[in-house]
Order: C-alpha cells, then sequence, then structure tokens
C-alpha cells in the first residue's frame, strides 16, 4: 500500500520520525495502528451505552447537572 502526503505533513512525519529514532513507515504503522485501536474502543462504548439506554439506565440531565455543580462548589 502506498500513501501520499501533503509535503507539510510529510515534513512533519520525517521529523517526528527523526526525532524518536524511527523511520517515517514505521512511525505511520504505529498510527494507524493506534487509531484502529481507539475506534474500535469507541465503537464498544457508544455500543455499550445505546444497551444501557435500551435497559433505560441513564443519569437525567438535572441529576448531572446537580452532580456538577457538587464537584466545582465543593472544597
Amino acid at each position: 500500500m502506498e500513501i501520499s502526503f501533503a509535503p507539510e505533513l510529510g515534513a512533519r512525519l520525517n521529523q517526528i520520525a527523526s526525532q524518536t529514532g524511527k523511520g517515517p513507515d514505521e512511525v505511520v504503522r504505529e498510527l494507524v495502528a493506534n487509531y484502529l485501536d481507539h475506534d474500535v474502543w469507541v465503537r464498544q462504548e457508544v455500543a455499550q451505552g445505546l444497551a444501557a439506554l435500551d435497559r433505560g439506565k441513564f443519569v437525567s440531565h438535572d441529576d448531572v447537572r446537580r452532580q456538577m455543580e457538587r464537584i466545582l462548589t465543593d472544597p
């Protein structure tokens, strides 16, 4: 697979690679792997949240507001 980058993005990638002692291809592989792992995690968390809503488990807006006020005003 080949990927083309805009010159400024390629320069940033090369700078990061140089600073970390890695090749640009290795940096890209790590970034893509991390992104994909994070994407899977986000999708799982959203699915769990939606399932909780379907089961009637949620916190009302007013309860969240009260909790935030308590957190922000307690020393």
